[in-house]
């Protein structure tokens, strides 16, 4: 049997195993970013105990290894009585491990947010979510989407580990290619192209979200006019 008739065999599973890799990219990315909007937003707050304490949470969850994370959630947490289901496991996994370095991500973007805008915000008697929602965060969103499009990659390429704890993922099933073939770059080469093409995916849409972000401020162009299909118009034409 040839590689290309063992991959042809092998395909369900890898599709199956796709799947897999994307709920874990797309359930652990929506759970990491609503951790970093919240820790990243505190750990700015005056309050000396909820900013210790999100501080600490940070510094716990990016300071240690997401493998060993994980397999304290899957294989330790049932010594105490708590059994988590694998693919519920990961995605807390992921979310807690990738929220940690978002929160970063989002607290330098907020930061980043020139004071006077601020300034005018308490002028015009903002409430504080006011402030925050109205005129802070818009900002900032524009500041965050290229450094969280980077963490989504790596989210993405960090679903590898949820085979070990008994998920067929995109690796798990790369790896029984493997082993059917004993064809060792071929199988990885094909492991390799897929997690390409979905990181290319996921980055092209996160660049459009990131060119409607700027548009809102007036800083680039809007999505319409990044997605139409004519060409500009010349600038004598424009002249004219």
């Amino acid at each position: 049997m040839t590689n290309m008739d063992s991959l042809r065999e092998a395909l369900p599973g890898i599709w199956d195993g796709i799947v897999v890799t994307l709920q874990l990219t797309l359930g652990g990315a929506l759970l990491a970013f609503l951790i970093a909007l919240v820790l990243g937003t505190v750990v700015r707050v005056r309050n000396l105990a909820l900013r210790g304490t999100s501080r600490v949470l940070i510094e716990f969850f990016r300071g240690t290894s997401l493998l060993v994370q994980i397999f304290w959630l899957f294989y330790v947490l049932p010594l105490f009585g708590y059994q988590l289901e694998p693919v519920f496991c990961g995605i807390l996994a992921l979310g807690l491990n990738y929220g940690a370095y978002g929160a970063e991500v989002v607290r330098g973007a907020l930061n980043a947010v020139p004071r006077t805008q601020w300034e005018a915000a308490v002028a015009l008697n903002f409430s504080p979510w006011q402030r925050l929602h109205r005129v802070l965060f818009p900002q900032a969103w524009a500041l965050m989407v290229p450094p969280l499009t980077n963490l989504l990659v790596h989210l993405l390429k960090g679903t590898a580990v949820a085979s070990y704890i008994t998920l067929q993922d995109l690796t798990f099933e790369i790896n029984k290619l493997r082993q059917s073939t004993g064809d060792t770059l071929f199988a990885f080469g094909v492991g390799l192209l897929i997690y390409f093409v979905l990181a290319y995916l996921l980055t092209v849409v996160m660049n459009l979200v990131e060119t409607r972000a700027k548009s809102k401020l007036g800083r680039g162009p809007t999505l319409k006019e990044m997605l139409r299909l004519a060409p500009d118009e010349p600038v004598e034409a424009v002249a004219r």
